[in-house]
């Protein structure tokens, strides 16, 4: 199954998208809200896992790639957290992209396309996203995507140590009412629920 946007491809992994991808997962800038850099053998363990998800519900987390250039650029879609939560069971929608393609809304683009997916096609009635308290950059796709955030939903992720300066995680939410409202626009109403 592809999803596409006017400038990208979410698309199945190809063999020639692990090299690039196991870089990506290597990025310090990149993993900087994660606990650790993930080796070549860990982020092809995640490309199996990612095929398997696929192949047991449907959906997943794309490979993305630029339209015109076919350039992999890294992933966006869809998954079910791996603990319990109060939130759980739940499906995340969540994206990693590498550096160049920071800062140009791709982000935004392929989520929204995603969102479009889950909403439109599938008509389900709520996705989540979360993330470190400090990662302003994800924080700000959550945003631009139509998703609310409550403080109340907010946790400690439980697969990290309790001393992890990245234990305490943000909830952001959205809902087949809102994408309908609102599409996931820039423009979409109030983001912050207090």
């Amino acid at each position: 199954m592809r999803l596409t946007t006017p400038r990208l491809v979410l698309r199945e992994w190809l063999d020639a998208d692990r090299e690039p991808f196991a870089a990506m997962n290597a990025d310090p800038a990149v993993m900087e809200h994660f606990p650790a850099l993930m080796s070549r053998t860990d982020s092809d363990a995640l490309v199996d896992r990612i095929e398997a998800h696929f192949d047991e519900h449907g959906y997943g987390l794309w490979a993305v790639e630029v339209g015109e250039t076919g350039e992999f650029i890294g992933f966006t879609g869809l998954a079910i957290p791996r603990f319990e939560a109060h939130f759980t069971p739940a499906v995340e929608v969540g994206w990693r992209l590498r550096r160049p393609a920071w800062g140009r809304g791709l982000a935004s683009e392929a989520a929204r396309r995603v969102l479009a997916f889950w909403f439109q096609d599938l008509q389900r009635p709520e996705v989540v996203s979360f993330t470190a308290l400090g990662n302003a950059r994800s924080r700000a796709v959550m945003t631009r995507i139509g998703m609310t955030h409550d403080p109340a939903d907010d946790f400690d992720h439980p697969l990290l140590p309790e001393d992890s300066p990245l234990r305490r995680h943000v909830l952001y939410r959205h809902t087949a009412l809102g994408w309908a409202t609102h599409g996931g626009t820039e423009d979409a109403s109030p983001k912050i629920r207090r």
